[in-house]
């Protein structure tokens, strides 16, 4: 299943030049050099002169870091490619994302992209957008359940089982396969969460002499998750290691050691590898960090808006299930993905 979704995205990709697009138009700078090659030609289809195009992106919150790096990536795409982007900030919050919602189906798109914050909480205001002629992207987690249809242009994600699971083994691995460990959670309804708690259970399992003591969800909040590893520290003498579903969150509970004061050897693991979750790997603060790459899938989004608009891309050209693989960073190989990052290439 997984490589037939491979398959259908590189011929989706290839047929309409999107890799050339993702890659050949990259510069690390807004304005490219004077002799530089001009990309633009061969790998995109020429906007035409005074044409612009409107999007509107939703995404759980920026105050995730996951969340800023990726709306800051398709604002620099946008530009380069003649999309006004708006950016709409749920803040971490089901009804103000549902708010956001309903305000984009009054106002004009020529397309949009949605990364829910829960799942069946946007479907009534998207199903609108839709039914406007709007394409909408869904990107990340899943407004509906699999298998239900309202006419989305397409679905792109990371495999979120697949992170939690190589994430979880790595920490697994270095606290000798035995021990307590602590299960951190992002928001209970999104699905991104509940596949990377389902790929957390399925590693678990594969070792007898691992107890988790503790699961619970800290709703991707920085805050809210410090508090929780603050109480974890009082109430536990021993926690060897613990997964956490994203870095954000992972880090929150670093700093909570800190703030303990107490010399607490805990091996954390966690997702996005963005800029602090990369820095904590560097520092040896986190064992690893399973790559969701936020730039690449926000840009992705907007890349495949943007042949609807600029080629007239129509719906059954576009595969409507996306597979964005990632790797994960280590000490070893964290300096190479932090420049990339920092270069909007992931």
């Amino acid at each position: 299943m997984r490589e037939d979704t491979r398959r259908s995205f590189l011929q989706w990709s290839t047929s309409s030049l999107a890799l050339g697009a993702l890659t050949t138009a990259f510069s690390c700078n807004e304005t490219a050099p004077a002799d530089a090659p001009s990309a633009t030609p061969a790998a995109l289809p020429a906007t035409p002169a005074g044409m612009r195009y409107k999007a509107a992106f939703s995404n759980a919150g920026l105050k995730a870091t996951w969340c800023a790096h990726g709306m800051k990536t398709a604002e620099w795409w946008g530009r380069q490619l003649g999309v006004d982007v708006t950016i709409y900030d749920s803040q971490l919050n089901i009804d103000k994302q549902r708010q956001d919602i309903e305000d984009m189906v009054t106002k004009d798109w020529d397309f949009v992209a949605i990364q829910a914050y829960a799942i069946q909480t946007l479907a009534e205001p998207v199903k609108r957008l839709i039914d406007k002629g709007v394409p909408v992207i869904d990107f990340d987690t899943r407004i509906v359940p699999e298998g239900e249809d309202i006419g989305l242009w397409t679905f792109m994600t990371p495999d979120h089982e697949k992170l939690a699971e190589q994430a979880t083994e790595m920490i697994c691995q270095a606290i000798g396969g035995k021990g307590k460990v602590v299960h951190t959670q992002g928001a209970l309804a999104h699905t991104g969460a509940q596949l990377r708690a389902k790929g957390f259970h399925t590693v678990v399992a594969k070792y007898p002499g691992i107890e988790v003591i503790d699961e619970q969800p800290a709703d991707w909040d920085i805050n809210k998750a410090g508090q929780i590893w603050d109480d974890l520290l009082v109430r536990y003498d021993q926690i060897d290691g613990s997964f956490c579903h994203n870095d954000d969150m992972a880090m929150a509970a670093v700093q909570a050691i800190k703030r303990s004061g107490k010399d607490r050897k805990i091996v954390f693991g966690g997702i996005d590898a963005q800029e602090q979750g990369i820095n904590g790997v560097m520092s040896g603060d986190l064992i690893c960090s399973a790559m969701n790459a936020a730039g690449r899938i926000h840009q992705t989004a907007l890349m495949v808006g943007y042949f609807a608009c600029a080629q007239g891309q129509k719906k059954d050209q576009v595969p409507p299930f996306m597979i964005i693989d990632n790797p994960v960073v280590t000490k070893d190989n964290a300096a190479g993905f932090k420049y990339l990052m920092e270069n909007r290439m992931i």
